[in-house]
């Protein structure tokens, strides 16, 4: 049985100030070179840079990033689509967790993609080597996401990827998921030669969370993200259960939002799964993420965000010296335990610039409040 509800009221004048848009997402992967291989030459994504090896001495990575201080990391960021900035970590750590988080642990994330032919989708990455779906394709039925159709499909990136198509007709709230054009990596709309067949752009990106009235409140009331509509999806039918990787039973609570004018996002809360509860993915293990927000003043948002229960890493810095010079960033721990990044490129070209035509996706011209 699924039950919904409507959308809660609209976030009006809040969000970060000065925001544009989600800069990237952040994903620490299982291997390197692998999920490189998979966003480029599976999905169809186009590797803008590869940053020279991180680590400190110091405290200065649990200071910054909130990882063990001899943690190092390896740092790619994948064009993947029209909108959107991947930025791929891999960790070395002392007590790593390297296995990938269960859907249900709080913190687990997902990535989902729009294809107008989920099956023509799925016929190209196998063909292409990748593993096929994880169950049948599954369509929606009353409700926001009506006729909508949807399949999970593992990844080597440690986190399943959701195909997803929408009917032409489809309720409002599926609407508000806007459909770009055709899969492109480029300012000039240049096609990729590896797009996967109807795959127009991302989706969604998704995250478990404990306690989802807690999460879709700081969403819209702190971030100024907007609430598209609310499900109820009912676990004890094994293969609903089986489609979203978790052991049958319990209550699956779905929120979706519009996080500025490019993305959206999606919050589960599985209650009452049988089985202990798994634990958060640091973000040094494999499946940890952070949600960065490109803003025009980076100490200005941390303060606001700050002001807001939020726990900034450090303080603010501007990288001074190599491929991404004059970048001003900090992390900050939100009261979900889930990391949002605040950052701001320098105008101008930035060194990585001078040795690829790779460009990451701008927030020039965009406003957060756009739709």
């Amino acid at each position: 049985m699924t039950t919904h509800t409507d959308p809660r009221g609209r976030p009006g004048t809040a969000g970060v100030p000065t925001a544009r848009r989600v800069d990237h997402f952040a994903l620490t992967v299982p291997d390197l070179d692998a999920a490189v291989d998979y966003t480029v030459h599976g999905l169809g994504g186009e590797l803008v840079y590869r940053l020279p090896p991180l680590s400190h001495e110091d405290d200065w990575m649990r200071a910054h990033l909130d990882v063990h201080p001899r943690a190092a990391a390896e740092i790619a960021l994948v064009r993947l689509g029209p909108t959107t900035n991947l930025e791929l970590f891999a960790y070395t750590a002392p007590g790593q967790v390297a296995t990938a988080p269960a859907p249900h642990a709080p913190g687990a994330p997902r990535l989902g993609l729009r294809a107008d032919d989920i099956e023509a989708a799925l016929d190209a990455l196998r063909a292409r080597g990748y593993p096929g779906a994880q169950g049948p394709v599954r369509t929606c039925g009353a409700g926001p996401w009506a006729g909508t159709r949807w399949v999970r499909v593992p990844t080597p990136l440690g986190v399943p990827l959701e195909l997803r198509s929408v009917p032409g007709k489809a309720p409002r709230a599926a609407r508000r998921y806007r459909a770009a054009g055709p899969w492109t990596n480029r300012e000039d709309g240049a096609a990729s030669p590896t797009a996967l067949p109807t795959v127009r752009g991302l989706d969604h990106l998704g995250w478990t969370v404990p306690d989802l009235d807690a999460a879709e409140d700081f969403f819209v009331r702190v971030l100024g993200a907007e609430p598209l509509g609310r499900t109820t999806h009912d676990l004890a039918d094994p293969a609903l259960a089986a489609a979203h990787g978790v052991p049958p039973g319990g209550v699956l609570h779905h929120s979706a939002l519009r996080a500025g004018p490019t993305d959206n996002i999606e919050l589960s809360e599985y209650r009452g799964t049988p089985g202990p509860r798994p634990a958060r993915p640091r973000n040094s293990d494999v499946g940890g993420t952070h949600l960065a927000l490109y803003v025009d003043e980076v100490d200005a948002a941390a303060a606001y965000l700050a002001g807001h229960g939020c726990t900034v890493l450090g303080a603010p810095e501007t990288i001074d010296e190599g491929p991404l010079t004059g970048d001003r960033w900090v992390y900050v721990r939100t009261p979900l335990g889930l990391y949002v990044e605040v950052v701001r490129m320098p105008d101008g070209e930035l060194p990585y610039e001078r040795g690829t035509e790779a460009r990451r996706r701008a927030a020039h011209g965009l406003r957060w409040e756009d739709r």
